[in-house]
């Protein structure tokens, strides 16, 4: 088995101490980003009857949150990298707060999918990148632990506004409901005011003028090197970038096997969530009841990610945790086929269950299984790239879902669809992950050959070397006072060895 990406941070991650607070923030941050998308669904069918829109037309408001939630990743890494994640995901509050106030207001659906979709979905995108990143930066040996913890926060949330977000569409509508929730999302700034910034820190001092002549004809020199050439600076701007977004991880095997089995696997991750709730209406079931499936979900899932990364950090599973992840993509994608034979109130609570856990399984290894391909250092690049890959089954998989329900008049041919296609990414990841593990342990036996034979070949040459020189050292004089017979007896001569005796 391959060995995990090590830190190459320069700094030993304290695993603990503060890091525990920053968790806390990332608990809050990413599960305001996580669960509003989904918490929001309980508003859809008043939404629709209000505007007169389609299943698809609605679905286009999570598409659109999502995708840009994602999208906005690799500018949410640049901002990060330039300013640390604190001030990011305090602006990433502010941002989508105003997004959901501003809705309020709104008397299209083209207006909501620019509050909710584009502005509240790239607030979000700076909450979620961040917080995803410190966790990383004060984790090590705990980090799938931590990012268990972190992403929990997400049912955690989730649970509490499914049913929120109802009451208080009985009390206010849904106008009223948006303006309190925008008020909600300002806590962020407060998750944000957590992540203290760590790492290395270097303190420059002003260094005194040095009266030394030769030093100040040197500092000189290299000032005038410095203002010469025009191509270093186009050559630091392109390094600039590359450190922001390393695009060298698109030669990373691993990097790309994760990110084709993840794009396969978001066309069809988020649909089911979305329509879960109308589907429970579909079925005749109260507003309250349905709303009550999302809630079970969500315990469920605030259980399951936790104890799975604690699960992830065992010794048995670290090592095999790309396996996990397929495995729970796979036990995902099971649930979604099972759902329509689902046809009663029981068994969408049942499958509420099953889907809870696969869900938070998936959820808790996904930003782990990355950082265990890519490593520490190249995170923040590897979860730029991704998140703007991943928009766009982000954004057309609620829509095909709604799609297919506006084609068919039932909901069961889009759980259909959802269950084979994550099934198909999970299988993909599997056979994937199998090849790339087979791949680098290859790889590291040629390596260890080429060393072997590299150290044989530089033996070889030593023994000759010594050969050489001990046969060598056997036709000189052994000191200055011994010389050769057979010069003796020729002629007299001078020591070569400059000793003065004559022969």
């Amino acid at each position: 088995m391959a060995p995990t990406a090590g830190t190459d941070l320069g700094y030993t991650p304290p695993d603990g101490g503060w890091g525990w607070m920053v968790v806390v923030g990332a608990f809050i941050s990413m599960g305001f980003s996580y669960a509003f998308s989904k918490a929001v669904t309980v508003f859809y069918k008043e939404i629709q009857d209000f505007f007169g829109a389609s299943y698809s037309e609605i679905a286009w408001i999570s598409s659109l949150l999502l995708a840009c939630m994602y999208a906005g990743g690799p500018v949410s890494s640049i901002l990060v990298n330039r300013y640390g994640s604190r001030p990011v995901v305090i602006a990433g509050g502010l941002l989508s707060g105003i997004g959901m106030i501003l809705a309020t207001f709104c008397t299209s659906i083209i207006q909501l999918y620019i509050c909710v979709g584009v502005i509240a979905g790239f607030g979000f995108s700076m909450n979620l990148q961040p917080s995803v990143i410190v966790v990383g930066k004060y984790f090590l040996k705990k980090r799938p632990m931590a990012n268990g913890l972190a992403m929990a926060g997400s049912p955690v949330v989730l649970s509490t506004l499914a049913p929120l977000n109802q009451f208080l569409f009985d009390k206010y509508g849904w106008r009223g409901s948006f303006l309190i929730l925008g008020a909600l999302l300002l806590n962020c700034c407060v998750a944000g005011a957590l992540f203290r910034p760590i790492g290395l820190q270097t303190k420059t001092k002003k260094d005194k003028p040095d009266k030394d002549p030769e030093k100040i004809n040197i500092s000189l020199a290299g000032q005038e090197k410095n203002l010469k050439p025009e191509k270093k600076e186009t050559e630091s701007c392109l390094t600039k970038f590359n450190k922001v977004l390393d695009l060298s991880l698109f030669k990373h095997r691993g990097f790309l096997i994760y990110l084709i089995g993840n794009v396969l696997m978001f066309i069809a991750f988020y649909a089911p969530i979305v329509f879960l709730a109308p589907y429970g209406k579909h079925l005749g079931v109260d507003e309250y009841s349905a709303a009550f499936l999302l809630s079970v979900l969500a315990i469920v899932d605030m259980i399951a990610r936790p104890a799975t990364g604690i699960i992830a950090n065992t010794k048995w599973i670290r090592p095999r945790i790309q396996y996990f992840f397929s495995f729970s993509v796979i036990f995902n994608g099971f649930c979604h086929l099972m759902c329509p034979f689902a046809t009663s109130y029981v068994g969408l609570v049942v499958y509420s269950v099953f889907f809870g856990l696969g869900f938070g399984m998936v959820c808790s290894l996904l930003f782990e299984t990355l950082m265990d391909l890519v490593g520490a250092k190249r995170f923040s690049s590897a979860v730029g790239l991704v998140t703007i890959v991943e928009c766009v089954p982000l954004l057309l998989g609620p829509p095909i879902g709604g799609a297919i329900v506006d084609t068919f008049g039932d909901y069961k041919y889009m759980f259909f669809e959802c269950g084979a296609i994550m099934v198909f990414a999970g299988l993909f990841l599997l056979i994937g992950n199998f090849y790339n593990y087979r791949m680098l342990r290859k790889e590291a036996e040629l390596e260890n050959q080429e060393l072997k034979k590299d150290l044989e070949m530089k033996d070889g040459s030593a023994l000759k070397k010594r050969d050489y020189e001990q046969v060598s050292s056997d036709d000189k004089p052994k000191n200055g006072n011994e010389v050769q017979a057979a010069k003796c007896d020729n002629e007299k001569c001078e020591d070569v060895n400059g000793s003065g005796h004559q022969c």
